[in-house]
């Protein structure tokens, strides 16, 4: 095995050149959407720049968790890049130690970065865009409506059957409800009744209707007091249905998703960010081989250009098979253990083949 001394040298190198990466690339991006939510609430009173910068502040980290596997292929492209350049892996390759074994060091950094994210940062950033979503909710809308708009749509299941809500405003994360119209199914999914109230608000167990006006198939329109109409979602946890599955900590998502599940509504994508988070380090490992596959090539030999060309083309597809797996995982095509997986899977099997291939012949 590698000497402890060695290890610790090129785990250093490795750690410095991706956390490197990663600071440069998180400025980028804050910058970028400084820029972009200072244009978008330009003309809005009373919004200062000083408060853009803290909306920026927020959103970043959740933007950086997307971009950390590109951070890890770069980082250990250009660590590997620089000792090749500075002859320091031709003289531990004189001294006996193979591919495998320098390669320990950058796998176990991304082991570590990987779970270090998942279980630390992946929290903290998801508390930051759950704030972040609030203050852009508030200033511009939910995406897909006109800046500004407050209302909303909802699907729940209940013991009576379904119902379909729309409202004109919602407060209090959804719990109180506006103009509210709600079109209610049995158990079979035959329609039953439209009621429409002025005012909704959320119980333990059941949607209390205010002024509701009844209207049923086959008989006249029933205006009454109160309605009561029977819903699984706990007021504690509504406002998390509206969450985005990036706006969930690592440590909540199984219980969202049951909540979800509970509820009545689609938990397919509170499912699959779990299962995308733990298999994060795994694509962070894949990174590292793809990485090493590409860029340890002998300067003397030229084409170092095409060489990291190659490795950052690899890179890419990688991110985009990853995509492609997720939406059709999203769709349910596939379960979501294997559409999360499969990328982190096959890129390692592709990186240790490359790396088989160009070492051992």
């Amino acid at each position: 095995m590698i000497g402890a001394t060695l290890g610790r040298y090129l785990s250093l190198r490795f750690f410095n050149t991706i956390m490197l990466v990663f600071l440069t690339i998180c400025g980028m991006i804050y910058v970028v959407d400084f820029v972009e939510m200072l244009r978008r609430a330009g003309d809005r009173p009373g919004i200062t720049a000083s408060f853009i910068a803290f909306f920026s502040f927020l959103r970043t980290p959740s933007v950086a968790e997307q971009i950390l596997p590109f951070c890890v292929l770069f980082g250990t492209m250009a660590a590997f890049i620089d000792l090749t350049r500075k002859l320091e892996l031709v003289v531990a390759r004189a001294a006996g130690v193979s591919v495998w074994q320098f390669l320990v060091p950058p796998v176990a950094i991304a082991l570590l970065i990987g779970i270090g994210s998942v279980m630390l940062i992946n929290p903290i950033s998801a508390e930051m865009k759950q704030r972040a979503d609030r203050i852009e909710m508030e200033l511009f809308g939910r995406p897909g409506q006109r800046e500004g708009s407050t209302s909303l749509w909802m699907r729940q299941t209940s013991v009576d059957g379904q119902a379909i809500l729309h409202a004109d405003e919602s407060k209090d994360g959804g719990i109180v409800l506006t103009g509210v119209t709600a079109y209610v199914y049995d158990r079979d999914g035959h329609f039953e009744a439209k009621v429409v109230a002025d005012r909704a608000k959320l119980l333990p167990g059941v949607w209390k209707l205010n002024n509701a006006l009844i209207s049923a198939p086959g008989e006249e329109a029933l205006r009454v007091g109160t309605y009561l109409l029977a819903s699984n979602i706990a007021p504690d946890h509504l406002a998390e249905t509206f969450l985005t599955p990036e706006s969930v900590p690592f440590w909540s998502l199984p219980r969202v998703t049951r909540e979800t599940d509970k509820a009545g509504l689609d938990s397919t994508s509170y499912s699959l960010q779990f299962q995308t988070l733990l298999a994060r380090p795994l694509l962070l490992v894949a990174m590292v081989l793809i990485g090493a596959a590409f860029s340890l090539r002998f300067f003397r030999f030229g084409g170092i250009g095409k060489m990291v060309g190659g490795g950052i083309g690899a890179g890419f597809v990688l991110y985009l098979l990853t995509k492609l797996v997720a939406d059709l995982g999203a769709s349910g095509l596939l379960s979501t253990s294997v559409a999360a997986w499969s990328p982190a899977v096959v890129g390692s099997m592709l990186g240790a083949l490359a790396l088989l291939q160009r070492e051992d012949g």
